[in-house]
């Protein structure tokens, strides 16, 4: 059971979603309500999320990670406002919000452990480690000589620095792009572009083989 069913379940029998979640967009008393209900819920996934992450936040109390679980239940909230017209109520609307709070607590927990952090744009890859044998060391020196080769001739120094801080530095998505000014679809794109770019540029070196054509019927 995922952390969402375990939320989802945990008010369930509390929260009738055909009772309130229509009213989330009036502006009145009932709206007002709704909305209250929602973050409730949003509050109980983030908790639960953050709580279950705090190994990232070493030093961190639990009065950080209340914090932490508000302000991105209130993130989420703003979210689920934003896009109520998605949903098309393939489940329930309860675990269709707590996939919010999930994903905002996430990205909150990721974005305090990399506060202090200094995300490194390089344009270069980290040497390779010669703690094997001959042959592998042979071998792994040949396709990382190719991969820096292609790095560098086939990309953009925009691609080459945003793909070693996302694959080399394990830099969070989310965090690169506030650092960057940008958003993770923009980034998502770069990575998807220099993928092909650098598998083009490793096909002709034949370090990798070429997808075959597709199947015709």
């Amino acid at each position: 059971m995922t952390i969402v069913d375990n939320v989802s379940a945990d008010v369930g029998g509390v929260v009738n979603d055909d009772e309130w979640f229509r009213h989330l967009g009036d502006q009145d008393p009932a709206g007002s309500a709704a909305q209250r209900t929602l973050h409730d819920m949003l509050v109980r996934a983030t908790r639960t999320q953050v709580w279950r992450l705090r190994s990232q936040l070493p030093g961190a109390g639990p009065t950080d990670l209340e914090d932490l679980a508000q302000q991105a239940a209130d993130d989420a909230l703003l979210a689920v406002l934003r896009k109520l017209d998605t949903f098309e109520g393939r489940s329930r609307f309860s675990t269709w919000v707590y996939k919010f709070g999930v994903l905002h607590a996430g990205a909150a927990v990721r974005r305090q452990a990399w506060r202090h952090r200094e995300v490194m744009l390089s344009d270069s890859l980290p040497v390779v480690d010669h703690d094997h044998l001959p042959s592998e060391v042979a071998e792994g020196d040949d396709l990382v000589r190719a991969v820096r080769r292609a790095i560098e001739s086939a990309l953009t120094p925009h691609q080459r620095r945003i793909m070693l801080a996302l694959l080399v530095e394990q830099v969070p998505i989310d965090v690169l792009a506030e650092r960057l000014g940008t958003t993770r679809n923009s980034l998502y794109k770069t990575v998807h572009d220099a993928r092909q770019r650098l598998r083009h540029a490793l096909i002709v070196t034949g370090h990798l083989e070429p997808q075959s054509g597709r199947r015709t019927s």
